[in-house]
């Protein structure tokens, strides 16, 4: 079982980020859950999501001992990060989030200026893809080419396709990389 909690301000696609890994888990035969929870303020507040991805059926939608927290904000690691299993990995957006900050010693942590790539790549709206990218690549637990083929079906299924997802996607990748 792999639990996740997707989390940032509203308006970043933390929830929108949470479906998609659940449906590449669902297209994947996995059992999944995504339990969303918001402020009333929706985009400006608070919101994340708990995505459970599992082989076994799930008990209960919310995550208790987190292997991936993704991080849009200095406000979601400051909440979540004391849910990270020892090893789990901790995704931040180095583009949000203080850069003295420190961090637990028994976790990985895989620092990707999302915000600054996407804004670069001309897709303001896609630093949640660039996470995404960087997951990807991080975990064990997901595969580089089959999570960006989920990407593309899951905006193609929606009549969304934009090709700088894809962009924001690999680049998300590729600062993994440097990150590890």
């Amino acid at each position: 079982m792999t639990e996740i909690i997707c989390s940032g301000f509203g308006g970043q696609g933390v929830l929108l980020a949470g479906m998609i890994l659940a449906d590449s888990a669902m297209e994947a035969g996995k059992n999944i859950t995504w339990y969303p929870s918001y402020g009333s303020e929706m985009r400006g507040g608070t919101a994340n999501c708990n995505v459970i991805i599992s082989d076994e059926e799930i008990a209960s939608p919310y995550c208790k001992r987190l292997d991936v927290l993704y991080t849009l904000n200095d406000a979601a690691i400051d909440k979540f990060e004391q849910m990270l299993r020892p090893g789990g990995i901790l995704l931040v957006n180095s583009s949000l989030a203080k850069p003295d900050r420190s961090y637990r010693g028994d976790i990985r942590v895989v620092s990707v200026p999302a915000t600054d790539i996407a804004n670069e790549l001309g897709n303001s709206r896609g630093a949640n893809i660039v996470m995404i990218g960087a997951l990807s690549f991080a975990s064990q637990d997901f595969d580089v080419d089959y999570m960006r083929g989920a990407v593309t079906r899951f905006f193609e299924k929606k009549k969304k396709f934009n090709d700088k997802n894809a962009l924001c996607f690999d680049r998300g990748v590729e600062a993994a990389k440097g990150a590890l």
